[in-house]
């Protein structure tokens, strides 16, 4: 065991929660084989925080740099998706609505088809076909107007804008979207036959208007970039163009780009999916507000929030994530001077007796959150929010901070769907591939260019539990993931 060598900002944070016996007093002397991979990778002292906390009178307890106030990539997501199952709940749905002026006549609706959203993080593609496949059974057949996109659940539309690392084909920087369909994204996979000298290349889903080329020919040599290596053209996005090849060696590969507008791409998918269904639409895609009188045709509601927060954990996904925290602020308590959105008439008897919500909004959710905390007795002065997704460069947050936060989540009701969200070290998600203290460790992770970040719950083979928290914002951080893993096996061997 460590020795005691100070009372850490952690500790006092812990005794305001009642947990002050067994925090205790906080050594800062890092285990040899932590401390020599921090050398290794040339992380400067001051640059790394590492906090460890044992849920239940283990014997290790460490605290350093632990009131520092960091940028913990991906780890934030652990506060959004904890905020949201604690106020919204675990079976908290999103919904997304089917609507017209009127209804239609013997299969035909002479005016707008309107879809309206309400910030669906889980609307992917075999949703998506789900709702228009369900439309179609109901007799709509032929649409005379155009596809109305509601996105008024968001008080401003999302055009996009500078992302955090100026490539805006990664799906990861698409930018939030009341009505996002399928994350926006295309995915193109390279499939090698051997045979015919040349790798297919199949695009999902279908968007119509857009040319994928069906194949580029096979090459010898090492996989290597294999992306560099086609020299895609995706300038044209409705003509993408492939002038390299594909190395055999790379064997199935795929590429998932964002080329369209929304309103694009929303046009695309549901061209391809009406029309092969024997559905007709006259019109174009345009934005929109479902007028009030507007005729309810068809609902569907997203999957659980605990479903929902495993994809966005286990898979550290951006956009969920950020989609998640706009919803916290329209969920929240209406407070004086916001625009609550009216409640859609025609609507079922539920939602039509429900509160409004407010419109979603970045500084709403900022508020929400701030409001959790302090209601829970969560003190975290050094807090600084964004998007709550941690695809950014100003959150920050403090290692003490994310282990109080840890802490209180192991001890509420809501900690059985938390931590089934998180990856499990050597089984699922981000730490699939990660052999520390495998099958043990339920940790999130996080990476930016000079981030490296973890956070979660380590279960020792001595049958103990902790937190663990660990933040290196550094330029050498790339090369510190050794830190980590040297962390969590000696949290589980010596805990």
């Amino acid at each position: 065991m460590i020795a005691a060598a100070r009372v850490s900002g952690l500790c006092l944070a812990l005794a305001a929660l009642g947990s002050a016996p067994q925090a205790g007093i906080a050594a800062s002397e890092l285990p040899p084989g932590v401390a020599g991979a921090l050398e290794s990778a040339q992380v400067a002292s001051a640059n790394s925080a590492i906090v460890v906390v044992p849920l239940d009178g283990g014997p290790l307890n460490l605290a350093r740099n632990d009131a520092a106030a960091m940028n913990p990539a991906s780890t934030m997501k652990l506060l959004t998706t904890y905020v949201a199952l604690s106020t919204l709940g675990p079976d908290y749905r999103w919904r997304t609505q089917v609507l017209a002026n009127h209804r239609p006549v013997n299969g035909r609706l002479d005016g707008d088809l309107i879809v309206r959203g309400s910030g669906d993080p889980s609307l992917v593609i075999e949703r998506w076909w789900l709702l228009l496949t369900r439309l179609r059974a109901l007799g709509v057949r032929d649409v005379g107007g155009d596809l109305v996109l509601d996105r008024s659940a968001y008080a401003d539309v999302q055009t996009g804008g500078p992302t955090i690392d100026g490539n805006e084909l990664r799906p990861y920087n698409v930018a939030p979207d009341a009505l996002l369909i399928n994350f926006k994204t295309l995915s193109l996979d390279f499939l090698p036959d051997a045979a015919a000298g040349l790798a297919h290349v199949v695009p999902t889903p279908e968007l119509d208007g857009v040319r994928v080329p069906n194949r580029v020919p096979l090459s010898d040599g090492p996989c290597g970039d294999w992306k560099e290596q086609l020299q895609a053209d995706f300038s044209q996005p409705r003509a993408l163009r492939f002038g390299g090849s594909f190395a055999r060696a790379c064997g199935n590969k795929t590429w998932h780009v964002s080329l369209l507008t929304p309103d694009e791409y929303a046009l695309a998918t549901f061209r391809a999916i009406w029309k092969a269904s024997g559905g007709t639409l006259r019109g174009v895609a345009r934005q929109g507000v479902a007028p009030p009188d507007a005729v309810t045709l068809l609902e569907q509601e997203s999957p659980p929030l605990s479903d929902v927060i495993r994809d966005i954990n286990k898979n550290s996904n951006n956009v969920m994530a950020r989609q998640l925290f706009l919803t916290l602020g329209a969920q929240s308590a209406p407070s004086a001077g916001t625009d609550p959105q009216p409640a859609p008439a025609g609507t079922e008897q539920d939602l039509a007796s429900a509160p409004a919500p407010q419109r979603a909004a970045a500084a709403r959710s900022i508020g929400a959150v701030r409001g959790f905390l302090e209601q829970q007795g969560l003190r975290m002065p050094e807090l600084v929010l964004q998007n709550g997704s941690g695809l950014s460069r100003q959150e920050r947050i403090s290692a003490a901070s994310l282990a109080q936060l840890l802490v209180h989540a192991w001890r509420s009701n809501q900690m059985p769907n938390f931590l089934a969200s998180l990856p499990l070290s050597g089984v699922d998600g981000t730490m699939k591939k990660r052999s520390a203290a495998a099958g043990a460790a339920y940790v999130k992770t996080g990476y930016l260019a000079d981030v490296r970040a973890l956070a979660g719950y380590v279960f020792a083979a001595s049958g103990h539990h902790y937190v663990v928290v660990a933040l290196i914002n550094d330029a050498h951080a790339p090369a510190a993931q050794a830190v980590h893993d040297e962390l969590l096996d000696w949290i589980w061997r010596q805990g």
